[in-house]
């Protein structure tokens, strides 16, 4: 092992890539997650003209498959793959993990630790039958009960006992005090929201791998109908992830010198420059000081640019995390990027178009800017991504022109200060007497119908509280008709249900 500052200019290329998508037409010979991971990293291998560079990759990295449980992930891709590296690693639970995985790869190499990393990850959500039904814990069945409760967990449990537990009762939250933020009534709102997924929705007609090529208007995308339901307010089935996909993705990260025996004329050499990982001091929704920025985003892109030596303006194109589009409102807010801004901020078309499979979407990223990259199309890339209700980020920045940067103790300095933004605000678990709304949402049926109605806001006392109102379609009208963000409410402790009610002032 070579480690040292001796090595602080060593610089990281990715050098292969190459992902697979498993069509939903598809019902023959199958792959599991791992048989995608396989196929996606011989394209890595191919793209290098070289399959044997497998089985020689002395690091393998693969990012928690969520769909299928595997004892260790990695250590059955490389015996798939005839490899015997030296050192393996599965991720934790998060869409943060591929780019996490890529500012340690970077690191390990730039140390001299490893010459050579594959970082790979799939996944297989597509139901093949009209019978399969889809729940909630359709995104979890890859995991044990063992696993780490807070890696699995985005809500504590008064927010679950609420009905706050997946991304999507999660993110309407922060589109709600967006809106209410904005000033405008909600059909000017939602058309600006309409008009940014549309710009997501044409990027992944045009890219070979997206789930959904056919392009969307800014009206279809937001407007309920039959086959756009409401799920939850203010989001339609269009404005949500596509977890039901089958992708798999690979790279292969070198040292720049053992990169250049796969040089290409026609294309140019992909740099990883510099990488930061964040996670909230404030983690869960309930404990968050306000719903519309986010400090450790924020942070991370710093510290990534001042890593990478650039600025914002020098950045070509984005890959911003778009699991929903308050996530890419935040993280534009956060990077001061305007909505004049002419630059992409996805080249993939996001979770919601390309797909959105499990921990492992930034991956695709990765693929398809180091693609553009190589090709001339940009000269230099940032990727944000995040994990649960953006608890934790990583950002990392790619270019084709190589810069003198200290990678080897990036990742280090991140394990030791992660943590950023404030303490986590005080909570009324059963919240009585007056209240102000700060955010809500409402929860829709599959049959269309609103179920309930979440309301996160502030006591008197200044306590943060959780409630819900009650099931009653006036108030669910009220709600979704004009921002109440700001409204008194009246709060009451319902002990056979264990719930808090709001009743609106």
């Amino acid at each position: 092992m070579i480690a040292g500052n001796n090595h602080s200019n060593r610089k990281v290329t990715i050098t292969g890539w190459g992902q697979v998508t498993q069509s939903r037409e598809q019902i023959d010979n199958l792959l599991d997650p791992l048989g995608l991971m396989v196929k996606a990293s011989r394209r890595a291998a191919e793209s290098l003209g070289s399959l044997d560079i497998l089985a020689k990759v002395d690091g393998i990295m693969v990012v928690r498959p969520l769909s299928r449980h595997y004892d260790d992930a990695a250590k059955q891709l490389a015996e798939k793959i005839g490899a015997a590296p030296r050192f393996d690693l599965v991720s934790g639970v998060g869409g943060n993990s591929p780019q996490s995985l890529v500012n340690k790869a970077g690191g390990m190499i730039a140390r001299g630790e490893l010459e050579s990393v594959l970082l790979a990850g799939g996944e297989t959500y597509c139901p093949r039958n009209k019978s399969e039904t889809r729940t909630g814990s359709d995104i979890f069945k890859g995991l044990t009960g063992g696993h780490e409760r807070q890696d699995m967990l985005g809500a504590m449990e008064i927010e679950m006992h609420h009905g706050v537990y997946l991304p999507i009762h999660g993110f309407p939250l922060y589109e709600t005090a967006l809106w209410a933020e904005s000033g405008l009534d909600l059909e000017p709102y939602m058309e600006r929201v309409g008009n940014l997924w549309r710009k997501f929705s044409q990027a992944a007609s045009t890219h070979p791998n997206a789930w959904i090529k056919s392009p969307l208007t800014s009206s279809a995308i937001v407007s309920a109908t039959r086959n756009n339901r409401m799920i939850a307010f203010p989001y339609t089935k269009f404005m949500t992830s596509m977890l039901y996909v089958d992708l798999g993705a690979a790279i292969i990260l070198m040292s720049e010198e053992k990169s250049r025996q796969f040089y290409k004329k026609d294309r140019q050499p992909v740099y990883f420059l510099a990488g930061a990982h964040t996670e909230e001091r404030q983690p869960f929704l309930i404990q968050k000081s306000n719903f519309t920025s986010s400090l450790p985003l924020k942070a991370a892109a710093q510290r990534a640019l001042c890593r990478s030596n650039l600025t914002m303006e020098e950045i070509d194109c984005f890959d911003i995390y778009s699991c929903f589009p308050s996530s890419v409102a935040i993280a534009c807010k956060m990077l001061g990027i305007k909505e004049t801004d002419k630059r992409p901020l996805t080249l993939t078309g996001g979770l919601g178009f390309f797909g959105g499979p499990g921990n492992n979407y930034s991956l695709h990223a990765v693929v398809t800017l180091a693609d553009a990259l190589s090709r001339g199309l940009y000269k230099t890339g940032m990727i944000t991504s995040l994990g649960w209700f953006l608890q934790k980020h990583a950002v990392g920045i790619y270019s084709t022109r190589p810069v003198n940067t200290e990678l080897y103790h990036y990742d280090l300095d991140d394990k030791k200060s992660f943590l950023v933004g404030e303490k986590p605000v005080k909570i009324r678990n059963i919240a009585s007497g007056k209240g102000i709304i700060e955010t809500y949402t409402v929860i829709y049926s599959r049959d269309g119908s609103p179920a309930y109605a979440v309301i996160y806001g502030k006591t008197s006392e200044g306590f943060r509280f959780i409630s819900q109102t009650h099931a009653d379609p006036d108030i669910f009208n009220f709600l979704i008709s004009q921002s109440q963000v700001g409204r008194l409410v009246h709060l009451k402790y319902n002990a056979q249900q264990n719930l808090n009610i709001a009743e609106l002032l």
